[in-house]
C-alpha cells in the first residue's frame, strides 16, 4: 500500500518535475525515448499544429523497454508518429541514446550529418522528464533555445495510463536524484530545488522508492 504522505509527496514531485514552457515554433523537435508511447502522441499532435517541421526521435532500448518496445524506443516512436498521420519525410530515427544525455548528444549529431540548423530546440518528454531533460540539453546544447513539452495530464490520471503507480513513483523519485547530483558532475546545469520539493524526496527515499535512484558517481543521464 501507498501512504497518503507518499502519494502527497509524489505529486509535489509531479508539479515540480514540469516547467510549463509556453509553446512556440522551433527549428526541430526530440522525442526522448521511454516506456511512454504518448511521447510519440504529442509529437505528432506538436507537428501537425505547426510547432516543428521534423521530429528526431531518440532511443534505443531499456530493462523497462525491452519487452514493450523490443524494435527499440526510438523505432516503436516513429511507427506511431507514421500511424498517427506525420509524414516519413519530417521523421528521423537516432537508434542508439540510452540515457537523456545520448537522447540529446547524438539526435545533435545526426541533425548535424543530414545538414538541419537548429537554433531552438522543441524537447518531447515524460511530463516528469521536462526538468531533467531542460537541465541536460542546457548544458549539452547552450547555444540553442530550449522549449519542453509532454502530454498534458493530471498526476493521477498519469498514473492509471502507466499502470504501475510504484513504478511512476519510483520514477518521480529517480529523476529529482539527477537533478540534484549531476549538476555537481557536470552533466547537466544546476536548478533551483526548493526545500518543500527535497523534503518531498526525502521522505519518499525513506518510504522505499528508491528503485531508480544511481549510485554517485555513476552515468544513467
Amino acid at each position: 500500500m501507498i501512504s497518503e504522505q507518499s502519494w502527497a509527496d509524489a505529486r509535489v514531485l509531479w508539479d515540480y518535475h514540469q516547467m510549463n514552457h509556453e509553446l512556440r515554433p522551433c527549428s526541430v523537435a526530440i522525442g526522448l525515448g521511454s516506456h511512454d508511447l504518448s511521447v510519440a502522441d504529442t509529437a505528432a499532435d506538436l507537428y501537425k499544429r505547426g510547432m516543428a517541421p521534423l521530429i528526431v526521435f531518440s532511443g534505443a532500448t531499456s530493462p523497462t523497454t525491452q519487452e514493450r518496445m523490443p524494435r527499440g524506443e526510438a523505432v516503436h516512436y516513429r511507427e506511431r508518429a507514421l500511424a498517427l498521420g506525420v509524414p516519413s519525410s519530417a521523421l528521423l530515427v537516432e537508434p542508439r541514446a540510452r540515457n537523456t544525455g545520448e537522447n540529446i548528444h547524438l539526435s545533435r549529431v545526426l541533425l548535424d550529418e543530414v545538414g538541419v540548423d537548429v537554433t531552438s530546440l522543441l524537447l518531447i518528454s515524460k511530463p516528469y522528464e521536462e526538468r531533467r531533460a531542460y537541465a541536460t540539453a542546457r548544458k549539452l546544447w547552450p547555444e540553442v533555445e530550449v522549449v519542453n513539452a509532454s502530454t498534458s495530464m493530471q498526476f493521477d490520471a498519469y498514473v492509471d495510463s502507466i499502470g504501475d503507480s510504484r513504478l511512476v513513483i519510483d520514477m518521480l523519485v529517480g529523476a529529482l536524484q539527477r537533478l540534484l547530483i549531476y549538476p555537481q558532475q557536470g552533466f547537466m546545469i544546476s536548478q533551483v530545488v526548493p526545500e518543500g520539493v527535497e523534503m518531498s524526496y526525502e521522505r519518499l527515499c525513506a518510504a522505499g522508492f528508491t528503485t531508480r535512484l544511481v549510485a554517485y558517481g555513476s552515468v544513467d543521464l
